[in-house]
């Protein structure tokens, strides 16, 4: 089975030359990982001419506010282009696990499995020493976000609990991707184009599944709590999903954000931010 890795990257050097490491030290590789570069030429010139299974592609936007759900469009249809069969989403700020690939190719080569929404267990980092992350002992350090099923290497759950799913890394079929249609572009910025992608899953019947053993390493970065450096996407994103499904994402963050001053509600729940919220610095 063809596979291909998505990454898409805007600034992340660091994160980006610590997950080709991780890469390098897979049980086995991909045949294709497509690097999309978001208005980042340094990227580009990090994955440039690295080997031949490695292709950085441009995303030229101009823009602040990342296009995440288009960045990762992008890297599929190219990836799908190039005869990718097995389609594995990882964000630049995540480093696999060496049997990551292996235990992601087990679900999609077993029919009970094969036609879902595959999603390996996550383990959130702490901050790197001086000289970065010692990739070679990730494995010792895994610790799955207690949020969602994290089952044994080699079993596979079947969920239910779309709103679990986190695009940060999960794989797909080329067959399951085109079903679900990809990740919806009304999304700019941070936060709920992958809620939103789930539900596209579940709307196809595309069932989910937690694949043990898949794991991927969140490398640190900064962000507040709640990430108010965000919070125009967030609303923004939030009122979109909810006139797309009907529900309110994020709820945990807008709650935090009305708690805080930030937003108000009014009777539907819309947030709004408030006009006397400017300098996001202060808050």
């Amino acid at each position: 089975m063809k596979t291909a890795i998505v990454t898409a990257v805007r600034g992340r050097a660091s994160h980006l030359r610590r997950q080709l490491e991780g890469l390098d030290r897979s049980d086995i590789r991909a045949d294709r990982h497509v690097v999309v570069a978001v208005d980042d030429d340094h990227a580009l010139g990090t994955v440039c001419g690295r080997d031949d299974r490695t292709l950085g592609v441009p995303l030229r936007t101009g823009s602040a506010r990342i296009p995440m759900a288009e960045a990762r469009n992008l890297g599929a249809r190219v990836a799908i282009d190039d005869g990718a069969e097995l389609l594995v989403f990882l964000d630049v700020d995540c480093i696999p696990a060496p049997d990551m690939l292996t235990h992601y190719l087990t679900a999609a080569r077993d029919p009970a499995h094969a036609d879902a929404l595959l999603c390996g267990p996550v383990t959130y980092l702490p901050p790197p020493a001086p000289d970065g992350y010692d990739v070679d002992r990730l494995s010792t350090l895994a610790d799955p976000h207690p949020a969602r099923p994290a089952p044994a290497a080699g079993v596979i759950e079947a969920g239910a609990e779309y709103e679990l799913f986190w695009s940060l890394s999960f794989a797909v079929t080329t067959s399951v991707w085109e079903r679900i249609g990809g990740f919806c572009t009304d999304y700019t910025g941070y936060g709920g184009e992958d809620t939103d992608y789930a539900q596209r899953a579940a709307a196809a019947s595309v069932g989910l599944r937690w694949v043990g053993g898949a794991h991927a390493f969140h490398q640190f970065h900064p962000i507040s709590d709640p990430p108010v450096e965000h919070l125009r996407d967030i609303v923004t994103n939030a009122v979109t999903f909810h006139r797309r499904w009907g529900w309110w994402p994020m709820r945990g963050w807008l709650d935090a954000f009305e708690e805080r001053g930030l937003i108000s509600r009014d009777g539907h729940g819309t947030p709004r931010i408030r006009p006397e919220v400017v300098d996001l610095g202060s808050v």
